[in-house]
């Protein structure tokens, strides 16, 4: 996939230094990126994957 097309989000909570990652959701899961590497490509996650991953972000398990 292009992911040039994509729609990307950048969090809210990113400060503009650089740290964060874009994300854009499709119907197919999520795509996601490096905000300081964006020519190096995104990344796919399955819908339960990035549900998953997003599951443990907001219940601060994530790496526990």
């Amino acid at each position: 996939m292009d992911s040039s097309t994509l729609p990307w989000k950048t969090s809210s909570y990113s400060t503009g230094n650089g740290a964060c990652i874009e994300v854009a959701k499709t119907g197919n899961g999520a795509y996601f990126r490096d905000t300081k590497d964006r020519p190096r490509g995104a990344h796919s996650a399955s819908p339960a994957a990035w549900g998953a991953f997003v599951d443990a972000v907001r219940a601060g398990t994530l790496g526990a």
